[in-house]
């Protein structure tokens, strides 16, 4: 039986859309698939040394659940976006999810390849020293074969 295969596109650098990947890649890999993601415009963030930076907003986010209801004009005050980045890492670390950092390093342990749209990195005048070693370079041709052979393929 051939081994399964997953293609993931990451194009988002925001705390909530970057879990997906993550976790759609790791939980894949540990099932014995091959897995590819491609990171292309902001999900190029995810690829830097660095998580920290990685924020939730709650402006047009209104599936967030918030402690209490807040207008949006509330949620453009300055201060906002730290403040629900915060309370969403604190309950993700209450209710034991693992931060991006390790699911990230268990998506590398487990051999899922990186391919950091070169384009992209061209475009926004990144460096390859900006991001982690584990990552290939490549253009949308270059994961185009992969995805094509891959059993799912999924754009988050």
């Amino acid at each position: 039986m051939a081994t399964k295969k997953m293609a993931l596109i990451a194009t988002k650098g925001t705390l909530d859309m970057a879990y997906p990947p993550f976790i759609l890649a790791s939980t894949a890999a540990a099932l014995g698939w091959e897995v590819q993601i491609f990171f292309t415009f902001y999900g190029l963030q995810l690829l830097r040394h660095s998580l920290d930076d990685i924020k939730i907003s709650p402006l047009a986010n209104p599936a967030m659940p918030m402690p209490v209801p807040m207008p949006v004009f509330v949620q453009m005050l300055p201060g906002m976006e730290s403040m629900a980045t915060m309370m969403m890492k604190n309950k993700m670390k209450s209710k034991g999810v693992a931060s991006l950092k390790e699911l990230r390093d268990i998506c590398l342990e487990a051999e899922v390849k990186f391919v950091a749209c070169q384009m992209t990195v061209d475009l926004f005048e990144f460096s390859h020293e900006n991001f982690i070693k584990d990552v290939e370079y490549g253009g949308a041709a270059t994961f185009m074969k992969f995805a094509g052979e891959s059993d799912v393929c999924l754009f988050i």
